[in-house]
C-alpha cells in the first residue's frame, strides 16, 4: 500500500489523502480522505477505479457460451458466476427443476467454491492484520508473515483451500473457469473414484475448518471491545434462505431484515428481484449502488454475504455450524451482530457448514448416476441467483429468437455492500484518523474494515448509464501531454490545451 498527501481541488482549502491501491482485496480501488489543518475527516469514500463493461460485451453473444465467459469476470470466485449465469438459462430453457444428478453435481462445485474461497480471504488476505495487529510493520503484514510466524495455522489455510479447489475440479473440469454447468444442467458427473479421493480427506477437513471457527472466537474474545466497535454500524441484511428459513446458499428466496432483527421482506422470488431492489450511480465511482425501493436511496441500503446469512436464516441444516450459528448469535446480547469484523467470524462459520454439506453431497447417489440434462420449453429471459462466497450474486439475462442474449444485468455481491463500504471507511477514518498524524499503520485501519467485507472489485465494475471517465495521454518521458474528464452531465473537461486532443 501506498499513500499520498496533497491540496484537493475544493474551496475549503482541505488536503486529499489518497490510498491507493487498496491491497489484499481482488481488483482494484482506492480510498480518498479529505482533511483539515487539524487532520479532522471531512469526508471519506470507497473509489472503484477500473471499469470492465461485462453487461455490454456480453450482449449479441449466445446463450450457451455465457455461463463460462462470465467466469472471467473474477479468477477467485468463477464458480459464482458460472452456477448463477447457468441458472438464469435454466429458465430460458424452461428448466426447472434441474435434475437430481445435476444438482447434486452443481451444489457440490459451489460447496467447494466456498470452501475455497473463505480459506483464501480468512487465511490469505486477513489474517495478518488479525494475528499481528492493524499497526504492525508492512513486511510482516503479509502471507509469508503468517507462514513465518504460524505455520500450522498457515498451512491449514494452504490446504482447506485446495480441498475446495480439487473439488472444483472435479465437477467443472479445471480448479478455475471450468465448463462443468451448462443451460439446463451439467456435462459431466462424478466418478467413485473421484468421490473416493475426496472422501479420504474429509475427516481432516472438518477438523481444521473447526479450527479456523475457533481462531475467530478467540480473537473476537480476546480484543472484544475492539472486535464489536471497530467500523460498526447498523444496516439491514439481506440474503437466500430455504423456503423453511434455513441457510441455503445454492438456491431460495430472497429475504430482508432491518437493523433491529425485523424482517421487511421474506419469501421474495428470484425472478422478481427488481420488485425488491433499485439500483443507481454516482459519479466518484464504477460501482452501482443499490438500495431497497420501498426505503429509497437513504435508507435502503443492506448488507450481504457472511455476516447477513448467518443471521438472516432460522437455522444452517448441519449439525456443527448450527452450534457455532448459535454461539455467534448468543454474542450478540440479543441483538444483531453489525460489528464489521464479525464478518471473519461468520465466515469461517460458512466454511464449517460448506465441508458438512460437501459431505453429505460425497454420500448422494445422484452424484455418480442419473440424467444430465433437462429440457422444457424455451422462456425469453431468466434470473439467476446464488449465493457467492461475498454475498448475493445476481444474473439477469434476456434472449432473442436468434438465441443472442439481447439485455444483462448483473448485481454482484461486492456491489450490493458498496454503500456499507463506504460506511465502513467513514466509519474508521472518523474513530482513527480523526487529529492524529497520518501513518501507514493508521491508513492501514481503513483496509482492515474494506478487507473485512471480502471484496471482489474486478466484479462489481459494471456501469449503469452515464459514468465518469478520466483519460491521460503521457508522453514516453512520462510528461502529459492531454487529460480529459467526462462526467454525467457535464461532458467533456479538457484540463490541458495540446494538439493532441480528443473530440467531444
Amino acid at each position: 500500500m501506498s499513500f499520498e498527501l496533497e491540496t484537493a481541488v475544493n474551496p475549503k482549502g482541505l488536503r486529499r489523502v489518497a490510498i491507493d491501491p487498496v491491497s489484499r482485496v481482488e481488483g482494484h480501488g482506492k480510498v480518498t480522505l479529505l482533511l483539515d489543518e487539524n487532520n479532522q475527516v471531512h469526508q471519506a469514500r470507497l473509489h472503484i477505479v477500473e471499469f470492465r463493461g461485462f453487461e455490454k460485451f456480453i450482449e449479441g453473444r449466445p446463450y450457451w457460451e455465457v455461463p463460462v465467459m462470465v467466469q472471467r469476470l473474477c479468477g477467485i470466485c468463477p464458480v459464482s458466476h458460472h452456477l448463477a449465469a447457468a441458472k438464469a438459462f435454466d429458465r430460458v430453457l424452461g428448466v426447472t427443476p434441474i435434475t437430481a444428478s445435476a444438482g447434486a453435481v452443481r451444489r457440490l462445485m459451489h460447496y467447494g467454491q466456498m470452501l475455497q474461497s473463505h480459506a483464501l480471504h480468512f487465511f490469505h488476505l486477513a489474517s495478518p492484520d488479525l494475528l499481528f495487529g492493524f499497526s504492525s510493520p508492512v513486511a510482516q503484514r503479509n502471507v509469508v508473515g503468517v507462514a513465518q510466524a504460524h505455520p500450522e495455522v498457515a498451512k491449514k489455510g494452504i490446504l482447506l483451500r485446495k480441498f475446495g479447489q480439487e473439488i472444483i475440479r472435479i465437477t467443472s473440469g479445471k480448479r478455475v473457469h471450468g465448463t462443468g454447468a451448462v443451460p439446463g444442467g451439467v456435462n459431466k458427473l462424478v466418478t467413485a473414484q473421484e468421490r473416493d479421493f475426496l472422501k479420504q480427506d474429509l475427516t481432516q477437513m472438518l477438523e481444521w475448518a473447526l479450527d479456523a471457527v475457533d481462531i475467530a472466537k478467540q480473537l473476537h474474545g480476546q480484543s472484544e471491545a475492539v472486535y464489536r466497535q471497530f467500523g460498526s454500524f447498523r444496516s439491514n441484511l439481506m440474503s437466500l434462505v430455504r423456503r423453511d428459513g434455513a441457510m441455503d446458499l445454492y438456491d431460495g428466496v430472497l429475504r430482508v431484515r432491518d437493523a433491529n432483527g425485523h424482517v421487511l421482506f421474506d419469501g421474495v422470488d428470484d425472478q422478481k428481484y427488481l420488485d425488491l431492489i433499485e439500483e443507481e450511480v454516482r459519479s466518484w465511482s464504477y460501482m452501482k449502488f443499490p438500495h431497497l425501493r420501498s426505503l429509497g436511496r437513504d435508507q435502503g441500503w443492506y448488507r450481504v454475504g457472511p455476516l447477513a446469512r448467518v443471521q438472516n436464516c432460522d437455522f444452517i441444516p448441519s449439525p456443527l455450524a448450527e452450534v457455532e450459528r448459535k454461539e455467534f448469535v448468543a454474542w450478540g446480547r440479543g441483538e444483531l451482530v453489525h460489528a464489521t469484523l464479525a464478518y471473519h467470524w461468520a465466515r469461517m462459520i460458512e466454511m464449517l457448514h460448506a465441508v458438512e454439506v460437501i459431505a453429505q453431497l460425497l454420500d448422494d447417489p445422484a452424484l455418480l448416476s442419473g440424467e444430465m440434462m433437462s429440457h422444457g420449453e424455451r422462456q425469453r429471459g431468466g434470473v439467476g441467483i446464488i449465493e457467492a462466497p461475498r454475498g448475493t450474486l445476481i444474473h439477469d439475462y434476456e434472449v432473442g429468437d436468434d438465441d443472442l442474449v439481447t439485455r444483462c444485468n448483473l448485481i454482484v455481491s461486492t456491489t450490493h455492500n458498496n454503500q456499507a463500504m463506504n460506511e465502513a471507511v467513514r466509519s474508521v477514518a472518523k474513530e482513527y484518523i480523526n487529529g492524529q498524524e497520518i501513518t501507514e499503520g493508521l491508513l492501514n485501519h481503513i483496509e482492515v474494515a474494506i478487507r473485512a467485507y471480502d471484496p471482489c472489485l474486478s466484479c462489481a465494475t459494471h456501469a449503469l448509464g452515464q459514468m465518469p471517465l478520466d483519460v491521460t495521454l503521457l508522453a514516453a518521458d512520462g510528461s502529459v501531454l492531454d487529460r480529459v474528464q467526462k462526467s454525467p452531465g457535464r461532458g467533456l473537461t479538457r484540463h490541458i490545451d495540446s494538439p493532441i486532443g480528443l473530440e467531444a
